[in-house]
Parts: C-alpha cells; structure tokens; sequence
C-alpha cells in the first residue's frame, strides 16, 4: 500500500487541536508572566504622570524573550493534554485499530514541535537581543527622564550608584536653591558640590543640572588637603554615570551571537564564560521543544487505555521535564564558571532527544 502523504484527515484533526491550544495556553501563560513582570514599573508610571503607551512599550519589548522561554514548556503541556484527553475518549485507540503505530499517530505533534522550534531559534537568535537591547535603552531613557523629577526639596536623592543630589528648595519652573551634590564617579577623588541655585535642563544625554555659583571640594588622595575650586557655572549630568556603564559592558543576553561568538573588549574577563554559555544556550534550548513533546508522547502513547487512573505515565513526563529543566539550567551555571564544561551544555541538549526518540519508535523496531 502507498505511503499516506502528511498532513492527511487525521493528522490535520489533531493539529488543528494542538494549534488552537497551544495558542491559547501560550497566551494565557504570556500575559500572567507578563502582568507579574510589569508591576515594578506601575509605580514610575503612576508617581510621575508617564503616558501609559510608554508602560505598554516598555513591558512589550520584554515579551518575545518571555515568550522564548515558556514555549518548550507550553507545548509540552498542550501536547501531553491533547492526547491524554485522545486517549481517554478512546480516539487513540481506535486509530491503533486501524493499524497507526505510536510513531505514526505521534507524526502531529511532532510536526507541531518543530514548527515552535523554528520560532524559537527565530527569537532566539534575531528577535530577543535586540528587543533587550532597546529595553535596556529605554528603561534607561525614562530613568534618565524621570531622575529629573525625584529631586524633592529636603530629601537626599540617589540619581544613581554614584551621585546623591540634596536641594534645599525647588520651584515649579525647575529652579533649585541650596544644592548639594556628592559625587563618587572618580573613587579615587570624591567630590562634594555646593551651590546657591541650579536650574534643570535636558540634552541629548539626558537631564543635568546647571549650576551657578557654588564650589567643588575635593580632598587631595596624595597630600590629605582640601582643594576647593569656585565656579560660577558648572554642568553636572544626572545619566552619564548609568549611561556609561551601560555602553561600556554589554549584557550578554543583547548581544548577538555572533559576538557572543567572538566577543571584544566590551565583555569583563569575568564574564567571558557567561557570554560563552549565553552562545551555546541560544543553539541549544529550541531543541528542548522537540525533547519535551517526545517526552509527553512516551507518557501518553506507551501507555495503554485504562477507564480508571492512567496518571502514572502522564505524571511521570511532567517529573521528567522538570528534572530535566532543572539538570539544564544546573549545568548552565557550572559551565559559565568552567568554560571546559561547554560540552556538557550539548549533551544535555541532545542525549535526551535521542534516548526518547528511540523509545517512541521502539515499537516499530520491534516489529520490523
């Protein structure tokens, strides 16, 4: 007899079932990671007047890489659903009567599976860095913005790691009296800046406060003296000290891989074999949507039809998955710290998507 060509009535019956599933539990999941995710930034949109396009923008670059990373566990979930509900309709075991073998009636899913592998290596490896990246960007922008207003009359304010800014007073048009700056960017000459007024104003950069007559006291790190500097006009940025140390070292999860790959100057030594597992990571954790599906396959198809329980196979997946997820990101973190254990990384990769492969198709090994 002829092969049957895919996709064919039955095989186009359970997609469309996984299809529409796994779209919805897909979103579902996305938007409660994403709603968790985003309250920390509802309070800078509430206290400071933000336009809420601007929180809609900011929690929306983080989606595709959410949307990354619970794929793989999304369609486990569906496929493992989908066919228990098969077989406990007894659908499955009709189908078997026709004569389709565990391979043949796992040919949907699998095609499912691949199809959300592809769109995972797509946001892996084109989508997710750069929408980081311009996260990483504009968080940075609205900081840098939003920094103007956290200056409060009386109130010692951390624009950043490195400088605390003191206003003693502040009128609505933005003008400041009584200003202190203590500013840590030079560990090695601290500054403390006084000044009668101030007014802020924004640039390309970002929000800086101009400053007019006033000094800069900076203790001598040889000699111990005071050194005291007037002006009666000085510029001090509220973002350049987030903003460079933001371009200077690069997260690796916005890098693309190629530099992941080669990385420059911009990566710390420390860092290299993060960056290094960060590359290994993105060509290997789309395989895991295969591995995953294979795996609620086994639970569900090796498992006869049982009016009453039938759990055991299904709940069994779900602890494999899970102490496979948990072995991965275990080696994950032991090979940033010895780069020798990259390897590792793959075998994790591809020994389980092949020992449940074989177990799939091992009936039709048998019979062949």
């Amino acid at each position: 007899m002829p092969p049957r060509r895919f996709p064919s009535l039955l095989d186009r019956y359970i997609i469309s079932q996984l299809c529409v599933a796994l779209v919805l539990v897909t979103v579902g999941l996305l938007a409660l990671i994403w709603l968790t995710q985003s309250l920390r930034f509802i309070q800078i949109v509430v206290d400071h007047g933000l336009s809420p396009f601007v929180f809609i923008k900011l929690t929306g670059l983080l989606v595709p890489s959410f949307l990354s990373v619970i794929l793989p566990i999304t369609c486990f979930i569906v496929v493992l659903f989908t066919y228990s509900r098969l077989n406990g309709d007894r659908e499955l075991t009709i189908m078997r009567g026709t004569g389709l073998s565990d391979l043949r009636l796992a040919r949907p899913a699998l095609a499912v599976a691949l199809g959300s592998t592809i769109l995972g290596y797509l946001l892996t490896l084109a989508v997710v860095p750069g929408t980081l990246k311009a996260f990483h960007d504009y968080e940075f922008e609205i900081r840098s913005q939003v920094a103007a207003f956290l200056l409060q009359p009386g109130v010692f304010t951390h624009v950043s790691n490195d400088i605390t800014v003191y206003v003693q007073n502040r009128s609505a048009n933005g003008t400041l009296t009584g200003i202190l700056i203590e500013d840590t960017r030079d560990p090695t000459a601290p500054a403390t800046i006084l000044a009668n007024s101030g007014q802020i104003v924004y640039d390309s950069a970002g929000p800086m406060v101009v400053l007019t007559n006033g000094s800069r006291q900076v203790i001598d790190p040889h000699t111990g003296r005071l050194d005291v500097l007037s002006f009666t006009r000085n510029e001090i940025s509220l973002a350049v000290a987030a903003h460079a140390g933001a371009n200077l070292y690069l997260d690796a999860s916005e890098v693309p891989l190629s530099d992941l790959l080669h990385p420059d100057g911009r990566v710390l030594p420390q860092n290299r074999g993060k960056w290094a597992v960060e590359a290994e990571r993105r060509l290997s954790a789309p395989l895991g949507t295969i591995t995953y599906t294979l795996i609620a396959l086994i639970g569900v198809l090796r498992g006869g039809f049982r009016r009453h329980g039938g759990l055991v196979r299904p709940i069994g997946a779900v602890g494999a998955v899970t102490a496979l997820v948990a072995l991965t990101l275990g080696v994950d973190n032991l090979a940033a710290r010895n780069t020798a254990l990259l390897p590792l990384i793959w075998v994790m990769a591809l020994l389980p998507l092949a020992g449940a492969l074989y177990l799939l198709a091992r009936q039709r090994l048998m019979h062949a």
